[in-house]
């Protein structure tokens, strides 16, 4: 879970990375090969598009105003 502006910028450095990686990943074995690694990156990709949408939304509330 992410809980500050440091580990959303981390979480974001790393998700640019994993996407990268995955790229590479593709290009370098097309098809079926390397499947369970192509799953896994994208597993974790998942994984921190939704916390990262959960830090945002959070942000989001505190900035409501309250009624």
């Amino acid at each position: 879970m992410i809980h500050d502006v440091n580990e959303y910028k981390k979480a974001c450095e790393e998700l640019g990375y994993l996407e990268a990686w995955l790229s590479r990943l593709k290009q370098e074995h097309p098809g079926s090969e390397k499947g369970l690694t192509k799953a896994g990156i994208r597993k974790m990709i998942a994984r921190l598009h939704e916390e990262l949408g959960l830090f945002e939304g959070s942000l989001e509330v505190e900035k409501e105003p309250s009624k």
